[in-house]
C-alpha cells in the first residue's frame, strides 16, 4: 500500500486528501498539522461586524478525516529529508512513497515596529484583537494596509485588506462613529491592488475617496510606532494599525534540499511538481508557480492545484507517465465585500471582468462560505 503525507490542514490540503480518495481507495494518507482544525480565513473579515464569531471560522475536521479514512498525525513539521520521503516533525518522523505539501506560508514580520501592528490574516485571534480594539476606539485614526515581497510579487494578499477598510467605512457609519473615525490607506504602491486589473483599481480608489478615506501611496513603510506609521515619504498618526505584510515560504524549509524561488518559496512547475524531487508535490500559497504576472494567492487557486497535484501525485505513483499529468488554469476570482454589498472581479488569461457594486454578491459570497463548508461539517 503506496503512503501519501499531506502536510496542513487548510483549503488546498483538504481538497487534496478529498482528491486523493476519491480516486484511490487503496493508498494509505496520513494528514500532518498542528491541529485537527480547519480555519475559514475569507469569513474573517466579518468578525468585527459581529456577523461571525470563532465558532463560524474553525472547525474540527477529525470527523472528516475518519470518515475518509485519513490518519492524523497531530505535529509542527520541522524539516525534509531523504529526497521528501521523510518528513521530520515535533513528534517524529513520517515517512512516504508521496508527498503533498500544503502547509501555507508565513508573513514576513520583519518591518521595524510591526508588534505594533494587527494583521488580520494570522487568523481568529487577531481578528477577535481588531474587533476589540475597534469597538474601544469613541475617535481618532485607523491606518490599513498591505506590503509585498519584494522578490516574489506574487505573494501578496491585498483583497482581505481592501475589504477590511470597506467594510470598517460601513461598520462606523452604521454605529455613528465615522465622523469622529479617520480611515486611512496606506501602500508602497502608487496603483495598489494591480493582480486584480486597472479597472478594479479605479474601482476601489474612487470608493476610497467617495467615501472619504485618506491615502498614503507610492512609498514604502519604514516602520510602525504605537501611533504613528513612517513611510519613506511622509508620517501619519494611527490609534489603531491593521497591516497585512508580504508572504514567504514555512520555517521548516531551511531544513530541507527543496529548491527555493527568489521569495523563498517552493518552486514547482506547471504541475505543482517540485523539479528533481520523486513524486513531491506543492499546492497553494507556499509554492511559486510559473504563471502570468498578476497570478493570486487565493484559496480558489489553492483548490484547483491541490485537485491537479493529487490526480498527478496518482499517476507518478501508478507509474504513468508525464503525459498524463494534469495542469491547472490560473483563474483570478474574487469577490470584494464592503459589508452591505459586494464586487465581483474575475480574471483570467483571456478576459477580465468587474461588475458593479451590488447588494446580492455579498449575499452570494455568504452562500458561498455555506456550500464550501457543508462539504466539511457534513
Amino acid at each position: 500500500m503506496k503512503r501519501i503525507c499531506v502536510i496542513g490542514s487548510g483549503f488546498a490540503a483538504l481538497t487534496a486528501i478529498k482528491t486523493l480518495r476519491k480516486h484511490s481507495a487503496d493508498v494509505e494518507i496520513t494528514l500532518i498539522a498542528p491541529a485537527p482544525e480547519f480555519h475559514y480565513y475569507p469569513s474573517l473579515i466579518w468578525v468585527p461586524a459581529g456577523l461571525r464569531s470563532r465558532s463560524d471560522i474553525v472547525f474540527n475536521i477529525q470527523p472528516l478525516l475518519t470518515k475518509l479514512k485519513v490518519n492524523f498525525q497531530q505535529a509542527r513539521v520541522t524539516g525534509l529529508s531523504e529526497g521528501g520521503r521523510c518528513v521530520h516533525t515535533d513528534r517524529g518522523d513520517v515517512y512516504n512513497e508521496g508527498l503533498l505539501i500544503a502547509s501555507g506560508s508565513r508573513f514576513i514580520k520583519k518591518l521595524p515596529g510591526i508588534e505594533h501592528a494587527l494583521t488580520l490574516c494570522d487568523g481568529i485571534t487577531a481578528a477577535e484583537s481588531i474587533t476589540a480594539r475597534i469597538n474601544q476606539l469613541t475617535h481618532g485614526t485607523i491606518a490599513v494596509g498591505f506590503g509585498g515581497n519584494p522578490n516574489e510579487p506574487a505573494a501578496v494578499r491585498g483583497g482581505p485588506m481592501f475589504e477590511l477598510l470597506f467594510g470598517l467605512d460601513t461598520l462606523l457609519r452604521r454605529q455613528g462613529k465615522r465622523q469622529d473615525i479617520d480611515l486611512v490607506f496606506f501602500n508602497p504602491a502608487t496603483r495598489p491592488g494591480g493582480r486584480l486589473g486597472e479597472q478594479a483599481v479605479e474601482r476601489l480608489l474612487a470608493r476610497m475617496k467617495s467615501r472619504n478615506i485618506k491615502t498614503y501611496l507610492g512609498a514604502k513603510p519604514l516602520r510602525l510606532e504605537a501611533t504613528k506609521v513612517v513611510t519613506e515619504a511622509t508620517e501619519f498618526h494611527a490609534d489603531v494599525i491593521l497591516f497585512m505584510p508580504g508572504m514567504t515560504g514555512p520555517s521548516w524549509l531551511a531544513n530541507s534540499d527543496l529548491p527555493q524561488s527568489p521569495g523563498g518559496l517552493i518552486k514547482a512547475d506547471e504541475n505543482c511538481r517540485v523539479p528533481g524531487f520523486a513524486a513531491t508535490y506543492v499546492v497553494g500559497d507556499s509554492g511559486s508557480f510559473p504563471g502570468p504576472e498578476w497570478a493570486p494567492k487565493q484559496a480558489h487557486m489553492a483548490d484547483l492545484m491541490a485537485s491537479a497535484a493529487s490526480h498527478n501525485l496518482l499517476q507518478e505513483l501508478a507509474g504513468n507517465a508525464k503525459p498524463h499529468m494534469r495542469g491547472f488554469k490560473w483563474e483570478l476570482l474574487c469577490i470584494i465585500d464592503m459589508l452591505d454589498s459586494a464586487t465581483l472581479v474575475y480574471r483570467s488569461e483571456k478576459r477580465q471582468w468587474v461588475s458593479p457594486n451590488w447588494r446580492l454578491l455579498h449575499w452570494a459570497k455568504r452562500f458561498f462560505e455555506w456550500w464550501y463548508l457543508r462539504g466539511i461539517k457534513n
